[in-house]
């Protein structure tokens, strides 16, 4: 069986590239390893998730900037998974939902976004996690010289605009808030880098921003932001793990995948109760960020916690479906409830309560 290690550090585009097209062409050897579910004792969807995992049971975990992997480490957790496991690194959700469709992922962390483009895709990779923040981590950036003070004043207004990002669906809430519709403005696709520098010069009137740009940004001469007041609401700051089905009809890896969600929940309780040694780890000596940006970072997600599996959460997630279906940028309609595996909450709710972390976050 071919395998892929990531590196200790960060890997560049080119890198990522690599990682992708290794994966893709090693798709027939992934899918033909053992352990991987046949159609003789593959899980059915409503069976009971099974909890013994045999010797040899590996999963691949997609992460993003190596996020998944230096919370699990710093936290102690990643030494005590009970499964082998291999870290793969990608930028972005369409890079993650084609290592699925090549087999060659198994479980990956993502945005509220991306779930729901793998459901236009036809892609069967149901959510088996939630991890909400402060769903104000980000902000409507207003270009310098510019005064667009409330959501009203977006029409006729450029916006920097990425399809199958969070950052997408902000857009459209704030849109949709104002009764403003997509053709009342000029939505500018750009990548989610080029936000920045493309509302910093007056390229696009507004942007989307989280830290550690927006206070980078709000640094230069006549920034601003468009009031909470106003915004508030417009990004949901929720996050999920989700893994494709075919692993999930594996018995070894969904009971591997059981494991994983709890590790998971654990690590980033930890994150929660040593903020201070987390922004170390990761923000400073892992990403490479000055400890001032990695203190706005910290301090905008706020307190993660960790929403059930139930039907509220499927809910929300309808309500951010329709605000993109609404604004005719779905090609076909789709249902939250197909993008779920409600099995885990099980695992969830136990793993919370023990770990002492929260189910829902408190009004400040």
């Amino acid at each position: 069986m071919t395998t892929f290690r990531n590196t200790p550090r960060r890997r560049g585009r080119r890198g990522v590239a690599l990682v992708l097209a290794a994966l893709a062409a090693s798709a027939t050897v992934l899918t033909g390893c053992a352990g991987e579910a046949t159609p003789e004792n593959a899980l059915a969807s409503d069976a009971a998730l099974p909890t013994d995992i045999p010797p040899g049971t590996k999963l691949v975990i997609a992460d993003q900037t190596e996020r998944q992997q230096q919370f699990l480490r710093a936290s102690g957790e990643l030494d005590k998974l009970p499964f082998e496991y291999e870290f793969a690194n990608f930028v972005g959700g369409p890079a993650i939902l084609e290592a699925f469709r090549a087999g060659a992922a198994d479980v990956a962390y993502v945005g509220d976004t991306p779930p729901i483009q793998a459901l236009v895709a036809g892609q069967d990779v149901p959510i088996i996690a939630a991890l909400q923040s402060d769903p104000n981590n980000t902000r409507l950036a207003v270009a310098p010289g510019k005064s667009i003070t409330t959501l009203a004043d977006l029409k006729g207004t450029k916006i920097a605009y990425a399809e199958g990002t969070a950052q997408q669906a902000i857009v459209l809430r704030a849109l949709d808030r104002a009764g403003l519709a997509p053709s009342d403005v000029e939505l500018v696709r750009l990548q989610l880098a080029e936000f920045p520098d493309a509302v910093r010069t007056g390229q696009v009137d507004v942007a989307p921003l989280n830290e550690p740009n927006l206070t980078r940004y709000l640094r230069n001469d006549g920034a601003s932001l468009i009031p909470l007041e106003e915004s508030d609401g417009t990004s949901t700051g929720l996050s999920f793990l989700y893994a494709r089905r075919q692993a999930l009809q594996d018995p070894a890896k969904a009971a591997a995948l059981q494991a994983y969600v709890a590790a998971y929940i654990r690590s980033i309780q930890w994150a929660n109760t040593h903020p201070d040694a987390w922004l170390q780890s990761y923000y400073v000596q892992n990403q490479k960020l000055k400890p001032e940006d990695g203190q706005r970072i910290v301090d905008s997600l706020g307190t993660y916690t960790f929403p059930h599996l139930d039907q509220a959460i499927v809910d929300r997630q309808q309500q951010t479906i329709d605000v993109i279906d609404n604004a005719g940028e779905l090609p076909k309609k789709v249902k939250a409830s197909d993008g779920f595996d409600l099995r885990f909450d099980d695992v969830i709710t136990r793993t919370v309560t023990e770990s002492g972390a929260s189910f829902e976050r408190t009004a400040s």
